[in-house]
């Protein structure tokens, strides 16, 4: 089987012979073996695994990503970020735990950046309709036919 391991800059890994991968997403860790069924899944913030034939186990951390299956004899993961090594505890540890850190800060701050759009645009309509009130809506368009029609019959 070939593994191929990319992010947006880099192929992390592009390897062939390999009889196992191992790897995780919301429901848990999976394996796959040679002549798996065609397979597409989104990965957790993990650790894939793998094995070959003649080495020992390999190791890559993923910030998420996507796990494809093809034709039983090619997994191929597109992530954000990866960064591999020989020290499984390290990985799992160290650079998981960062990567988590680094994704629940980006959660903040599109939590941030959505609060201050919203008060932006609060301010925009209190300087369009000053003195109405938070709770006023913009004249619709069935309003304005009404007004226009009661202009008609006077």
């Amino acid at each position: 089987m070939r593994l191929l391991i990319t992010t947006p800059v880099a192929v992390v890994a592009d390897l062939a012979n390999i009889t196992h991968v191992r790897a995780e997403d919301e429901t848990g860790t999976f394996g796959i073996l040679q002549r798996h069924t065609n397979f597409l899944t989104a990965l957790a913030i993990s650790v894939v695994s793998w094995r070959d034939s003649i080495g020992p186990e390999g190791h890559v951390a993923v910030r998420g990503g996507v796990l494809r299956v093809s034709n039983g004899d090619l997994v191929e993961i597109a992530t954000r970020e990866a960064v591999s090594g020989d020290d499984l505890e390290n990985l799992e540890t160290e650079v998981v735990r960062g990567f988590r850190e680094d994704a629940e800060n980006e959660k903040r701050a599109r939590s941030t950046a959505a609060k201050l759009e919203l008060a932006a645009i609060r301010h925009i309509r209190e300087f369009l309709y000053p003195g109405e009130g938070a709770h006023r809506t913009a004249p619709s368009v069935a309003a304005a036919g009404n007004h226009n029609r009661r202009e008609t019959h006077r």
